[in-house]
């Protein structure tokens, strides 16, 4: 499987498991969301939060990195977020507003991206002030795999509320055999 592929395949699960959990957060009351749980982030609505402004400063550094690519015109010149640990006082809807656009932007990028530009070396200067250069495609799986914890922990969240967002395996979205 191409890198292209599968991080289209990944781009979709984000989208996919977002709405979900979005779904599950809106059933909930705002102090329920707000409600230190004692997960790294404090609460479910700080976790969320912290997700997005992660994606948010890692798809601006691609932006930087990747002045050719359209799919990321809506990063570059928009502020970054605060990265902070603890509880947060977002707005919900804001923060959803903003989840469904920055998935948005994730898809568009991995459907405009090539196995050429995943290939290419990215620089970019982390939130502590050091500098990288490593291979873009790696990058982007990081990014990836980041979601993909902190989504869990949000999950593990809802469970201890009673709230089940249902499946959330990547398995559900992988096509049967052969793929058409």
């Amino acid at each position: 499987m191409s890198l292209a592929r599968d991080f289209q395949l990944m781009a979709r699960y984000n989208q996919w498991m977002n709405e979900r959990l979005y779904t599950a957060a809106a059933s909930l009351e705002e102090a329920e969301l707000r409600a230190d749980r004692g997960a790294f982030f404090g609460s479910i609505l700080a976790t969320l939060d912290h997700i997005l402004a992660a994606d948010a400063h890692w798809l601006s550094r691609f932006a930087a990195n990747f002045p050719e690519l359209v799919s990321l015109e809506p990063l570059r010149h928009a502020p970054l977020p605060a990265l902070v640990r603890g509880i947060t006082f977002p707005d919900f809807a804001r923060l959803r507003r903003d989840r469904e656009a920055m998935d948005g932007v994730l898809v568009s990028f991995t459907h405009e991206a090539t196995e050429a530009a995943y290939a290419r070396p990215m620089r970019y200067v982390n939130s502590a002030g050091e500098s990288f250069t490593r291979e873009a495609g790696l990058v982007l799986r990081h990014v990836f795999n980041h979601q993909t914890h902190h989504r869990g922990q949000v999950t593990t969240l809802f469970s201890q509320r009673g709230v089940d967002v249902g499946a959330t395996d990547l398995s559900a979205l992988i096509p049967e055999w052969p793929a058409g």
